[in-house]
């Protein structure tokens, strides 16, 4: 009799971001701990926009944001996850430091 896997042994199935949301303009300037992200299409733009999933005061929170450079970054680092940033307003674009 062959050894047949099952499902759950080899589908990678992507996990909910959970937490208490916030407003990006809430985060500037402070260290968050970033525990995962998320990078989807808009229903209602034809763009993407992340989920950031992060800690800060030991509370696990989630912000939402199409900014470009945020989603660039994430990708690029997303294999040193978790890891302690600060998001700042650079006026025409946000970026981690």
């Amino acid at each position: 009799m062959t050894n047949h896997p099952k499902f759950s042994d080899f589908a990678v199935g992507e996990t909910k971001l959970d937490g208490e949301k916030v407003k990006l303009k809430d985060i500037l300037n402070q260290e968050i701990l970033v525990t995962g992200h998320a990078i989807h299409r808009s229903k209602f733009k034809d763009e993407n926009y992340l989920t950031l999933q992060f800690e800060k005061d030991n509370e696990r929170k989630v912000v939402f944001t199409g900014s470009c450079v945020l989603m660039d970054q994430i990708e690029k680092y997303a294999d040193k996850i978790p890891f302690f940033a600060t998001i700042r307003d650079f006026g025409k674009y946000y970026a981690f430091t």
